[in-house]
């Protein structure tokens, strides 16, 4: 069973929520305020960090960017009303396993609740928006969480929190083939990058934990993220 932290200003909503979580054998720790839900962090582990964006004082993107400081492999659930919120986008450039809207599908909360991994974070590289998005729901089915790039200066821009592998394409707008890719490893020294390209005179790098070549079995490419996650370094043996 999993142990949350769920943090909304409706006091009465999380209560709620927490109570149906509760009921199906999980630890829930609740919290009005980003400010105390940080300190809950600092002071106890929790599996995943569920959160309103529109609160007082702290909302949920400065809450979901100072956690990335305190526990950076933390999977986060928002829930919200608000889906076309500028912090919403700002967040979601963080790191979100998901994004649901209030009141929220219960039984999608619980799917991604049952598989959200810590440390899954994945920067997919790909300027194709349609197979990018695709890919990226393929992920979150297993509990991984996509951050996207379409561009050479999108990856530049991605944020600090280190993702435990990529996946790009070698060819993609701002620069030559390639570059994406070797900014982000010179940025990450030993990140495994899994290459994904539809381009045959695009030679592959010899440094790469994988090749696949459009179209490709996406099954196949997560059967490898799920074998680069697990042979991960942990923290403290890197």
């Amino acid at each position: 069973m999993g142990k949350y932290l769920l943090v909304d200003d409706n006091e009465a909503f999380a209560e709620n929520v927490a109570e149906i979580l509760r009921d199906d054998g999980h630890e829930v720790v609740t919290s009005s305020a980003g400010e105390d839900a940080l300190r809950r962090v600092r002071q106890d582990r929790f599996d995943v960090l569920i959160t309103d964006m529109k609160m007082p004082n702290m909302g949920g993107a400065r809450l979901v960017h100072e956690l990335r400081r305190v526990d950076p492999g933390m999977p986060v659930i928002v829930i919200t009303a608000y889906s076309g919120d500028e912090d919403l986008k700002i967040a979601r450039a963080e790191g979100l396993l998901a994004i649901l809207s209030k009141p929220p599908n219960l039984p999608r909360l619980r799917e991604l609740l049952a598989v959200a991994r810590r440390d899954g974070l994945v920067a997919l590289i790909e300027d194709d928006e349609a197979l990018s998005d695709n890919l990226s729901e393929v992920f979150r089915a297993r509990g991984f969480t996509a951050v996207q790039a379409a561009s050479v200066l999108e990856a530049e821009k991605m944020p600090s929190v280190r993702p435990f592998v990529a996946v790009t394409d070698l060819r993609v707008p701002g620069g030559p083939d390639g570059e994406a890719m070797r900014r982000l490893v010179m940025r990450y020294p030993g990140l495994p990058v899994v290459v994904i390209t539809g381009h045959s005179d695009v030679v592959p790098p010899r440094e790469n934990a994988g090749l696949f070549r459009k179209p490709f079995d996406p099954a196949l490419l997560l059967a490898r993220l799920e074998e680069l996650h697990r042979e991960r370094p942990r923290p403290g043996t890197a």
